[in-house]
């Protein structure tokens, strides 16, 4: 029932923690390589190199990213663990003055008289819950219970799968020549992974589903369409 109403989902198990990881890295990952496509065929650049191009873009903003996903969330634990420290030091060095702090919280959420007075009791009793709900109220930091390096392993996975999908008909084509129309089909491909990106990001936001994937499928269309034609605009430029 709590599930139904805060709109969970349970159906991806373990990968429901890092599941906004692997959306988001999805989606830079898929934007930014159609966009070095669409970009390279309006220059009307030799296939080969546009492959170049864009795994080069796939491998370095792939990693990029990934790193940085990882260092913000490293700064954050480590930016928790500092402020808790000076907490459990405050509460064995001014224990009047902190103990004041939580009895202003729960004053401040309408508790007085003996009922405050046990509260504040209960909680000064147990240091950890203590400082738990210092953390939480007073500095309002929550800790980050997801590792910071499987937050920078999911974007980066997720970076390199969806945004390989924009480069696998020219693969094929390069590999297995034919008279297909190489950026149509890419299109097609790339515009299906934004569909299944931008319905998983629904899930993420649990927002309407639609709503998600149009903004995904746009945003990425721009993207191709704004790299498509300053592609285009160069190559005549240096012609």
């Amino acid at each position: 029932m709590e599930s139904s109403i805060h709109l969970t989902k349970a159906n991806f198990g373990k990968l429901q923690e890092y599941l906004r990881e692997f959306v988001y890295g999805g989606i830079d990952g898929a934007v930014t390589t159609f966009a070095v496509v669409a970009g390279g065929f309006g220059a009307n650049l030799d296939p080969g190199i546009l492959i170049i191009l864009g795994f080069a873009n796939l491998l370095a903003d792939g990693f990029s990213m990934s790193v940085g996903a990882y260092l913000s969330a490293k700064s954050d634990q480590d930016n928790f663990t500092k402020h808790e420290k000076i907490e459990y030091w405050e509460i064995e060095n001014l224990p009047e003055l902190e103990r004041e702090e939580i009895a202003g919280i729960y004053r401040e959420k309408g508790f007085k008289g003996e009922l405050l007075d046990k509260i504040v009791d209960h909680i000064c009793s147990d240091k950890d819950l203590w400082v738990a709900e210092m953390m939480k109220d007073e500095l309002g930091m929550m800790r980050e219970t997801k590792s910071p390096f499987k937050i920078g392993l999911a974007t980066l996975i997720s970076f390199v799968l969806v945004g390989l999908i924009p480069l696998l008909v020219y693969l094929w084509d390069f590999f297995f020549p034919s008279e297909i129309n190489t950026f149509f089909w890419t299109s097609i491909l790339t515009g299906l992974a934004f569909l299944i990106v931008g319905w998983l990001k629904g899930i993420v936001n649990q927002t309407s589903a639609w709503r998600s994937i149009s903004e995904t499928v746009g945003l990425g269309l721009l993207a191709a369409v704004v790299a498509f034609y300053v592609g285009d605009i160069l190559e005549q430029f240096f012609k």
